[in-house]
């Protein structure tokens, strides 16, 4: 085992250092980006409660050794995203002989985690094939452990444009569904500043099979009649910010006849999937409620 994690460290690391594509589009900074300077808390949390439970996703603490025990294959591979930039994307495969659909993973404002890997490896052994872009690919993000790129994730994040980040899940979403063991259905889920592109997206792409928003804030109400998928929200009712954006996105999307689910999880804080040990225990009963009923969403309108 020591050997195999030695090689996918070394092989990460090479990856990691890839310079950014000459040419890409040139970024422009959207003040309007509320995600921005979310409140999370650092990686660096306390021992996750339930960090052994196989069938959840890890706390932030518990990811590294989730995914050295992982038996599920994973690996790092470029996806041409335009004809000027590229992102690097984590795909983890199911073990299973069938087909499988496609999830997109979209990262928080740290970017392409350790932890978001985890949750992504998750997803595979759930039956899915997750595929975790990272969308600071053409950004300079230094090399290192998580709590040595968060800065400058958070930096870095504030200059990309919601549409070519829009561009670039679809751009992988079409190449993940490609690949000879997936099938041509995908979903898309998304944390924090991703759980409001993953909402975001249902607007976007007619051919999102499903989105699920974990505590991500709501796209403007005049664009919700676009929804093309089922949405699934899931939210920890200590999260003022964000929760103020569900009541008027619930009318509009029950207006123009979407199919619109949510659950406030009495409690929780925001980040709650990632802080697992916080909120004196409501954040881990909301993960444990919150990530079946993920995988409920997707088998339901995306096939298992």
């Amino acid at each position: 085992m020591q050997d195999r994690m030695s090689r996918i460290a070394l092989a990460l690391g090479a990856l990691w250092a890839l310079t950014a594509i000459a040419g890409c589009t040139a970024a422009q900074v959207n003040p309007g980006n509320e995600h921005s300077a979310e409140g999370h808390a650092s990686g660096v949390v306390a021992s996750t409660p339930g960090v052994n439970n196989s069938s959840l996703p890890p706390g932030a603490d518990g990811a590294m050794a989730r995914l050295s025990s992982s038996p599920r294959h994973g690996e790092l591979v470029m996806v041409s995203t335009g004809p000027s930039d590229s992102v690097r994307a984590w795909i983890v495969y199911p073990e299973k002989k069938t087909k499988a659909p496609v999830i997109i993973v979209v990262h928080e404002i740290f970017g392409l985690s350790t932890w978001i890997r985890a949750v992504s490896d998750q997803l595979a052994a759930d039956g899915f094939i997750a595929v975790a872009p990272d969308f600071l690919t053409m950004k300079q993000i230094p090399e290192g452990p998580d709590s040595v790129r968060e800065q400058a994730a958070r930096a870095a994040i504030r200059t990309l444009r919601p549409a070519d980040v829009q561009r670039q899940i679809t751009a992988v979403a079409n190449h993940a569904m490609a690949l000879p063991a997936a099938l041509p259905r995908y979903g898309v889920v998304g944390f924090c500043w991703g759980g409001a592109v993953s909402f975001e997206h249902a607007v976007r792409a007619p051919a999102l099979g499903a989105s699920v928003v974990y505590y991500g804030t709501s796209p403007a109400t005049e664009t919700l009649s676009m929804v093309s998928a089922p949405v699934l929200g899931l939210y920890g009712s200590n999260d003022a910010r964000v929760n103020a954006t569900i009541p008027p996105a619930d009318s509009a999307l029950r207006a123009a006849g979407k199919t619109y689910a949510k659950n406030i999880y009495e409690g929780a804080g925001h980040g709650f999937l990632r802080q697992q040990s916080g909120m004196n225990g409501a954040n881990l009963a909301a993960t444990q409620q919150a990530w079946p009923a993920t995988i409920t969403w997707f088998r339901k309108y995306l096939g298992a």
